[in-house]
């Protein structure tokens, strides 16, 4: 019998400075019975980082022409492709040919820079490829906050991503291993 997937229920009001954006979102994650709370939890976050009115998430850990989330243009062409962790090669040269901008962010610790040690310097031709790191640290509190009903609120100015639920406050900036974190 196969496993379904757990749906989470997110509200995410996000004040991001930076880019002068203000909504508040109302999101439904479907969470693959093989996907970490983790990995859930940064979805969420790079939702946060890159929000916009026409950002969504892909189909799933299931779908190979997919990333986990990606922003499309009213005509149907790539405008943004985000990956989480540590995608192939060839999967990342291909999301920068469909896409204006790709953007790789990797929570793996240890294992994401022994990914960067290989693939570092051929990734390094792509001109429209930004590559972000979260401390492990930082995405073990992320997957603290988990919850099946999450109301959080996100703060982003100079760079930094304040994710607020209830009591708790957690501080997030991205290390930048390649591009520029600029969410344009």
């Amino acid at each position: 019998m196969a496993l379904n997937a757990t749906i989470h229920k997110a509200e995410l009001s996000i004040s991001d400075m930076d880019r002068h954006y203000y909504a508040t979102h109302a999101l439904t994650l479907a969470r693959h019975p093989s996907e970490t709370e983790e990995r859930l939890m940064v979805r969420l976050l790079a939702f946060a980082l890159y929000a916009d009115d026409r950002l969504e998430f892909g189909r799933g850990l299931s779908d190979e022409d997919e990333p986990a989330l990606w922003r499309r243009a009213y005509t149907d062409e790539v405008e943004q492709w985000i990956e989480l962790g540590q995608p192939d090669e060839a999967r990342i040269r291909k999301a920068c040919g469909r896409a204006r901008q790709v953007v790789v962010i990797n929570y793996a610790g240890h294992a994401a820079d022994v990914w960067w040690d290989k693939v570092g310097a051929t990734l390094a031709r792509n001109d429209n490829l930004t590559v972000l790191d979260l401390d492990e640290a930082t995405v073990r509190q992320l997957a603290a906050l988990c919850d099946r009903g999450m109301r959080l609120q996100c703060l982003v100015q100079d760079g930094e991503l304040q994710l607020i639920s209830g009591e708790t406050t957690l501080a997030v900036r991205p290390r930048t291993r390649m591009g520029e974190y600029a969410a344009a």
